[in-house]
């Protein structure tokens, strides 16, 4: 039976969705059920100095249902500039500074947790370190929502500014 949708004709959609559920199950059985730092090499982006804890792209976890990373924002530094969806939790795991928020300033200190609001528009964030001599750390959690809303989530997902301490390396 041929279709008005030519990449169904042929297909048993259902088959392959329990084939993708056999897979998932396979990839989750020996899945990491703990994630130490010190395992974690540091990645210099464009919006800054970050470990990955849980990612999408990571396979190894017993699951994936959130995105979780460390960031570090030397002394007198700043993230990159974001534009996102927002629903991020960040917990300030050492330092103090601010965040800007669709341009508004949000002070924090360690062990201060910042609800970065989930806006159908987005929103345009970034961090940063108010101390002259010491390393801030915070600790971003999401939901792993990339499957289902895609990476753009909405409203797109954009670097509107690099990390002062990134330089592109792929030059």
């Amino acid at each position: 039976m041929t279709s008005a949708r030519p990449e169904m004709d042929g297909r048993n959609l259902w088959d392959e969705l329990m084939a993708l559920r056999d897979q998932q199950r396979e990839e989750r059985a020996n899945g990491l059920q703990v994630v130490r730092r010190k395992d974690l090499p540091a990645e210099l982006n464009t919006h800054g100095v970050m470990r990955w804890y849980m990612h999408p792209f990571l396979k190894d976890l017993a699951l994936s249902t959130l995105a979780i990373h460390e960031q570090e924002i030397p002394a007198g530094s700043r993230s990159g500039r974001l534009k996102f969806q927002g629903g991020q939790i960040v917990f300030v795991i050492e330092g103090s500074g601010y965040t800007t928020i669709d341009g508004v300033k949000h002070k924090w200190k360690a062990k201060d947790v910042l609800n970065l609001p989930l806006k159908r528009d987005g929103i345009i964030v970034q961090h940063f370190n108010a101390s002259e001599d010491k390393t801030a750390r915070i600790l971003v959690v999401e939901p792993n929502l990339y499957a289902a809303t895609s990476v753009d989530r909405g409203c797109g997902f954009e670097q509107l500014e690099s990390a002062p301490d990134f330089t592109n390396q792929r030059a």
